[in-house]
């Protein structure tokens, strides 16, 4: 990594843990109840919503009245935004007087945005009426991603207290965590954005006129067309709620590389710290809701320590180039006017460090926004972005999904621990005894079950490898990447496979549907599970969970299942390409 790279990825983490903090400490005030300072200007909002919808937010609800209010509330956001779809060619808002969207793929893009995957097998400016956008898409940025803080929130609930049957109402939290938290915070970025030149508009497309020559089919320079239509809308707004959500859809379609949609370094950098901003002050919430902020920080150092090797990683394989480029008399050094390395598929304007930096934090966080294409990263490069999703979206992972996830390992570590020594384990003074272990191996298991599997039938099919454009190794790495971006509720696409298909729109769709809903039951159960017993005395044979000792077996136990479950697949598709590309 050059002095440039190192120094922009310190400034990131730097602004990034500094935040951490003063974020953490307001969300545990919302999500506790407690004076918050926005609560004296949106508490007549809030009051007002819950009259409108005759919601009793005192009334706590044990786990299962929780999982079906949280089922319940997602399946009809689906039926609406898979109608919006079908219907978009009758409704208003639509200057493009785009048609309706095909049954397939409105299944995948209702399921997609539903479960805050934002996975698009589609061009949205070419697709989707402003309407659409906005009403069906943008809503639901909001909306899923506060189903998983308030998932999350019911988990910590569930450690927190003690001999106790709720875990809080479902319906205040999502409220709670969407007003307070999610709104104020896309107002402000969508403000930044705007500053940088990120459109934000409800007039039609516009068309420009060309001041270059552009060669016609003969090769002559006559100008063919004279114009250009410029897509435009209301980007800003969605922009920010897809990051700050983890979300990812982007307005256009080249998402994040579009220069409506990412247009300076500043903007950048805003929209990657966006990422992982709210997943990272988390950390904080939980120590302080928990009642010991030791344990936060805990967790945040596992989840830095492993991203930060992967970012190194990413950013090194990039600036080395393709060695296939040099072999074949390309210059891939660094110029006075051009960087140097492997910059196919990314923009001058953010560089490889931008660049690669962004695809390690997109594909840790739940998130899946890109702004160079994971296709022309080389193979080590791109295994980066996919190996981080195959951890399943822990390292800092989708807002409330990605600490959630992280807890159940932290279960798991302390039951391997408590089996070496031979002792009952505990984490935060409950005992994790046989029913919490089944349901934190059913959440850890579920995904590679979904993914690998999903990913053979498409190998073996010729539905699934009639999309292929590149065989070979890395045909076999678009589709696991596919499967492994759905399966996560990611959302990032390596691009080279055709996806929008009636296959892996069905397919990928009944992915991310699993993959977001199914592991939430057994993680309320869990947390009811955890709810219901007493809390027990610190004592000399106590595993300490805020130590670095822990966090060192924290990262192990992540590390080791997600090497077991992906390295085979993995080991056929980059890692062997890597190879294969070194040896020409």
């Amino acid at each position: 990594m050059t002095m440039n790279a190192i120094l922009q990825v310190l400034v990131f983490f730097v602004v990034l843990l500094a935040l951490a903090k003063p974020l953490g400490w307001y969300m545990a005030r919302v999500y506790e109840g407690k004076p918050c300072g926005l609560d004296r200007f949106l508490g007549l909002v809030e009051r007002a919503l819950y009259r409108l919808c005759g919601v009793r937010p005192t009334d706590e609800m044990d786990w299962k009245r929780y999982g079906m209010a949280m089922l319940l509330f997602n399946a009809v956001g689906f039926l609406f935004l898979y109608g919006l779809q079908r219907l978009q060619d009758l409704l208003p808002l639509n200057p493009a007087n785009f048609g309706a969207i095909p049954p397939d793929l409105a299944f995948n893009t209702a399921a997609s945005f539903v479960t805050n995957t934002n996975w698009q097998a589609y061009g949205g400016e070419s697709t989707l009426s402003y309407l659409t956008q906005m009403l069906g898409l943008t809503v639901q940025n909001f909306v899923s991603a506060a189903t998983g803080m308030a998932v999350l929130v019911a988990l910590i609930r569930g450690l927190s207290r003690s001999t106790s049957t709720t875990l809080g109402n479902f319906w205040s939290d999502l409220v709670r965590s969407t007003l307070y938290i999610l709104l104020p915070l896309a107002l402000l970025w969508s403000v930044l954005l705007v500053s940088q030149g990120v459109v934000q508009t409800f007039d039609s497309y516009q068309t420009a006129t060309l001041l270059q020559p552009v060669p016609n089919e003969q090769g002559n320079s006559k100008i063919e067309p004279t114009e250009q239509v410029l897509a435009v809308g209301p980007a800003a707004s969605q922009i920010a709620i897809k990051q700050l959500g983890t979300n990812g859809g982007g307005f256009f379609n080249v998402n994040s590389s579009h220069p409506f949609e990412n247009a300076t370094p500043l903007s950048n950098f805003l929209e990657c710290l966006a990422l992982l901003l709210i997943p990272a002050s988390f950390c904080y919430t939980f120590g302080m809701m928990v009642g010991d902020t030791r344990q936060g920080w805990a967790l945040l150092a596992a989840m830095t320590i492993l991203l930060l090797p992967f970012v190194t990683i990413g950013v090194s394989a990039e600036q080395s180039g393709n060695p296939l480029l040099a072999h074949a008399g390309a210059n891939q050094q660094a110029q006075a006017d051009q960087p140097g390395g492997n910059m196919e598929g990314k923009e001058t304007r953010f560089g490889i460090t931008g660049s690669a930096l962004w695809s390690a934090a997109t594909t840790a966080a739940s998130n899946g926004s890109v702004n160079s294409m994971h296709d022309s990263y080389t193979p080590l490069g791109g295994l980066v972005p996919l190996f981080l999703m195959q951890f399943g979206e822990v390292v800092f992972g989708g807002v409330g999904s990605g600490l959630y996830g992280m807890i159940v390992f932290a279960i798991i570590a302390v039951f391997i621990a408590g089996l070496m020594v031979g002792r009952t384990p505990e984490y935060l003074g409950k005992k994790i005894e046989p029913y919490e272990m089944k349901m934190a191996s059913l959440l850890i298991l579920i995904m590679p079950i979904v993914v690998l599997g999903l990913t053979a039938i498409a190998s073996v099919t010729t539905a699934g490898t009639a999309s292929i454009l590149n065989p070979g190794p890395h045909g076999l790495s678009e589709i696991l990447y596919a499967y492994t971006s759905q399966g996560n509720n990611n959302g990032s696409a390596f691009a080279g496979l055709n996806v929008n298909t009636p296959f892996y729109n069905l397919t990928g769709g009944i992915a991310m549907l699993i993959s977001r809903f199914w592991p939430a039951i057994p993680l309320l159960a869990l947390a009811g599970s955890l709810a219901r017993k007493k809390l027990v005395p610190i004592g000399s044979g106590t595993l300490p969970t805020h130590t670095p000792l822990f966090v060192v077996l924290l990262i192990g136990v992540v590390v080791m299942v997600g090497a077991l479950t992906f390295l085979p697949a993995l080991a056929l598709g980059p890692i062997v390409e890597e190879l294969i590309m070194r040896r020409q």
